[in-house]
């Protein structure tokens, strides 16, 4: 299985609407394709429109597992109207609120994968709560306040596998990155802290983390 996504698949990923830039996909996808030889489902949390949901779906069709994506699809802090990140056109117009389970659709319609996603349409915390299967990968990379990049990792961490991997998106270390980024490096301190994990790579703001002990 190549550890690169072929070019149809990554044309898909840099025509998505979405934040994560090239270089962390493809160790996303790198990621994703080495979890998948556990046989196992490769989890993400915080699918906004499918940009990455791509890569992981592409890497368990190679896999022959499935990916699971969490999302209430109401969008983070960030990403509400007058701040940095909103986009207006993820706004349902009836309602008034954002909805991006619409884009979501048409992103994995258009790259072909739909067969091999499940959406999990709900609160991360809630739908982990009821959550008992092994993980081989939980991709963390929902909001980045304490309450919800805590929540995710209390909620998801456990049930990585012996052997699989953590992944942690926008990690920054720097505290003038304190609404973007502290939230999931704080994270990313505990899970090393905890033991249970130990760091395989860091490319840009993604951090891989594999699980060697018990415990999160």
């Amino acid at each position: 299985m190549p550890s690169a996504p072929a070019p149809s698949v990554l044309a898909a990923f840099e025509g998505a609407k979405g934040f994560m830039p090239v270089r962390e996909g493809l160790a996303l996808y790198a990621a994703a394709v080495e979890a998948g030889r556990l046989g196992l489902p490769l989890l993400e949390v915080g699918t906004y429109c499918g940009r990455s949901t791509i890569l992981l779906a592409d890497a368990a069709r190679e896999a022959g597992v499935t990916a699971i994506t969490v999302d209430h699809h109401r969008g983070s802090e960030e990403q509400q109207p007058g701040w940095e990140y909103h986009d207006p056109s993820t706004v349902d117009p009836e309602l008034g609120r954002m909805d991006t389970l619409p884009a979501f659709r048409r992103t994995l319609h258009r790259a072909g994968l739909e067969d091999h996603v499940v959406a999990v349409v709900g609160r991360s915390p809630q739908i982990a709560a009821f959550w008992n299967s092994p993980l081989g990968l939980v991709f963390i990379d929902g909001g980045h306040t304490d309450e919800h990049a805590s929540g995710d990792y209390e909620g998801w961490a456990p049930h990585v596998a012996e052997g699989g991997l953590l992944l942690i998106h926008d990690v920054f270390p720097d505290p003038v990155d304190e609404f973007t980024g502290q939230a999931p490096y704080r994270v990313y301190l505990r899970a090393l802290e905890s033991g249970a994990f130990t760091e395989v790579s860091a490319t840009d703001s993604l951090r891989v983390l594999r699980r060697t002990g018990k415990g999160v």
